[in-house]
């Protein structure tokens, strides 16, 4: 509400009063972030976050029915988990993707962000061992390399991608009664609750 000036305010000051009086904010248009610029992780540097990329299109690349680890947002699910977890889990995977990239280096002299599908295998393959929950590896980039296997196909499939993914292709509701139990890299089985417990419980959300 203008305040009226009263009769001893000088000219100046009656002037100050009306100029307030008609002054209107001006309506600011807004704009979504993404509208204006590109997410970016928030946790691993470029050249970490390039590595787990590609780690996670050779582990997890797209099945008949279901998407790929990449369309199903893993890279960034997993930027924001291992951001979010423990020092020693963050160690583990900075020091992980690291030797990969320096292996890679070594072997063919191209960054693992760049190397191909049979680069990828051979750096990959030699510390790809199948996964004992109770028995986990000892050596830190064997460690490394199966956890960070297991992480991206937990997280892959069970993210909202893959659920929808699932329904549309007539499977049975993504996430009732349902776990993900690993036996050896590159296999994965659907059981029912009860049948078998399973040993992973992580579950993919994004905020």
């Amino acid at each position: 509400m203008a305040v009226q000036p009263s009769a001893a305010s000088s000219p100046r000051a009656m002037s100050r009063v009306e100029q307030m009086a008609r002054f209107h904010t001006p309506n600011i248009p807004l704009a979504q972030p993404d509208v204006v610029a590109i997410t970016e992780p928030r946790y691993f540097t470029p050249a970490r976050y390039a590595t787990l990329v590609h780690l996670c299109e050779i582990l997890m690349p797209a099945g008949e029915d279901n998407p790929s680890a990449l369309k199903a947002g893993t890279p960034e699910f997993l930027d924001f988990y291992v951001g979010a977890s423990p020092i020693d889990q963050q160690t583990i995977y900075n020091n992980g993707l690291d030797r990969l990239n320096s292996d890679c280096m070594k072997q063919f002299n191209v960054p693992f962000a760049k190397s191909d599908a049979k680069q990828a295998d051979a750096v990959i393959r030699p510390h790809l061992k199948g996964w004992m929950n109770d028995h986990p590896p000892r050596e830190p980039h064997l460690l490394f390399v199966n956890l960070v296997h297991r992480d991206i196909r937990t997280a892959t499939i069970n993210s909202p991608a893959w659920a929808i993914a699932a329904e549309a292709s007539g499977d049975r509701t993504p996430g009732v009664g349902l776990y993900w139990y690993p036996i050896e890299p590159g296999t994965q089985i659907w059981v029912d609750r009860g049948v078998k417990k399973a040993a992973l419980t992580t579950k993919h959300k994004h905020a």
